[in-house]
């Protein structure tokens, strides 16, 4: 395996921190939300990072397989849950809503499938955590 790219990420003072990248491009505080309990606040937290990075990882690998195919206007959306299982027993779940304007509902479905195979993401959470896959077209 060849590394091509490796980000270098710390976190401080877990979900009430902060995040920095080691370039400093990304410099955020962190806060953990009402529904999970915390006070809300300004900051982001690790399920808003995630579904940022998923979806642009998921969008990336949707124009690899796309090739010369026009894609439009498209984008995806991750929608990040938390889930508490039992007690102290937490798990992820994604849904992942693909907008591909310009495609059949077949053509979209092939690419969407096809992305979520190659994906390092979707790789990354198979059989770890429950994905979901929409795809949203417009209509002809």
């Amino acid at each position: 395996m060849k590394t091509l790219y490796t980000a270098k990420t710390t976190a401080k003072g877990g979900r009430n921190g902060s995040v920095k990248t080691d370039d400093g491009i990304l410099d955020m505080d962190l806060s953990v939300p009402e529904g999970m309990g915390g006070k809300g606040g300004n900051g982001t937290n690790p399920e808003q990072l995630f579904g940022g990075a998923y979806a642009a990882c998921f969008g990336g690998a949707l124009q690899a397989i796309a090739g010369d195919l026009d894609l439009g206007d498209f984008s995806v959306t991750a929608s990040v849950s938390f889930n508490a299982e039992a007690a102290n027993e937490f798990v992820l779940s994604v849904i992942l809503d693909a907008y591909l304007p310009t495609l059949s509902i077949e053509k979209g479905e092939e690419l969407v499938n096809k992305a979520h195979e190659i994906c390092p993401f979707s790789k990354a959470t198979r059989d770890n955590i429950d994905v979901t896959l929409n795809l949203l077209v417009d209509e002809a």
